[in-house]
């Protein structure tokens, strides 16, 4: 199936992405530790992450020219984190440091057998942004903007320009809060995680709950990610799904696997790739990504992607 809109052409980015960026503590444990017990746990990493800002990244490897409009507080851990999207070229013209605050935290318990994750966040109210801080000149700028949806009037604001000027917008949901009913509308891509669906509709079969999705908000394209079971995805009238992968050298940790397949099926989307490629491209880097720990050391170059796909 191809993709029911056509991308802009002759724009500075391939993908802006606008959303969190975070410092993720890693801590690797032997098994999920039951209610008032002690573990000791296997290792603890400091490594950079947050949604868009890790889709970010996995599109810079994959050979797509990249820009990020996020904040990060004026604190050691926000350095780092910048640091780390300039150190894969991900272009930060439009991200601010904000005085005063704390940079986006994560602590993330990693089951060693499974390489499943539970995470625990916090975000210092001072990075958020409201709607007249929406980076709009960002929304002219690239073929493609991915959302996360935080922040939501500012992600009104910059969804409706983005429209304006004809660009995609593509957005990666989990939570509901007073600003989804009127953001959904603006979006042509919309996959979430397998929980919103039902949250958003209150239907418990996954494909009642994605026509429901389509119909109530128009999005051309709505889907899930389903973990172990891959995606689900909706195109005009017809399903499309793809299993999940198999991980080479067995799964370590499945934290940012969400955020790795939205980069790859936005790879897809920019290569001009029909809708069931661009899922296997989303499944391929989610897959790759879970060989290490942490949202973004397994990231995939184009040729890894490649190679993987030729393994097959």
């Amino acid at each position: 199936m191809r993709f029911p809109f056509q991308l802009a052409a002759g724009r500075r980015f391939d993908c802006a992405g606008f959303g969190e960026n975070a410092l993720d503590h890693l801590i690797t444990a032997p098994h999920y530790p039951e209610f008032d017990t002690k573990t000791e746990y296997v290792s603890h990493e400091l490594l950079a992450g947050g949604q868009i800002a890790s889709a970010l990244v996995a599109l810079q490897r994959l050979g797509y020219a990249t820009a990020y409009a996020g904040r990060f507080g004026a604190d050691a851990e926000g350095e780092f984190g910048l640091s780390t999207l300039v150190a894969e070229g991900v272009n930060t013209d439009f991200s601010e440091t904000v005085a005063g605050a704390r940079s986006q935290t994560a602590f993330i318990i990693i089951d060693a057998a499974s390489g499943e994750r539970t995470i625990l966040w916090r975000r210092d109210s001072a990075l958020r942004y409201h709607a007249d801080d929406a980076p709009l000149e960002i929304a002219a700028l690239a073929r493609v903007l991915h959302l996360d949806a935080h922040d939501g009037a500012a992600n009104i604001r910059l969804a409706r320009c983005a429209r304006q000027h004809g660009t995609i917008v593509s957005a990666d949901i989990d939570n509901i809060d007073e600003h989804t009913h009127a953001l959904l509308p603006l979006l042509d891509v919309l996959i979430t995680s397998r929980e919103f669906p039902h949250k958003l509709t209150g239907l418990t079969d996954e494909r009642h709950a994605l026509r429901e999705t389509k119909s109530r908000y128009g999005c051309p394209l709505v889907g899930m990610t389903c973990g172990t079971r891959g995606a689900l995805l909706l195109i005009e009238d017809t399903f499309a799904e793809s299993p999940a992968l198999p991980v080479p050298g067995g799964v370590r940790d499945t934290t940012g696997a969400g955020d790795a397949f939205h980069a790859g099926f936005i790879y897809g989307l920019l290569t001009g790739a029909e809708v069931e490629s661009s899922l296997r491209y989303g499944a391929v880097v989610a897959a790759l990504k879970c060989r290490q720990t942490g949202a973004r050391a397994g990231l995939p170059t184009r040729t890894e992607l490649e190679e993987y796909l030729q393994r097959l």
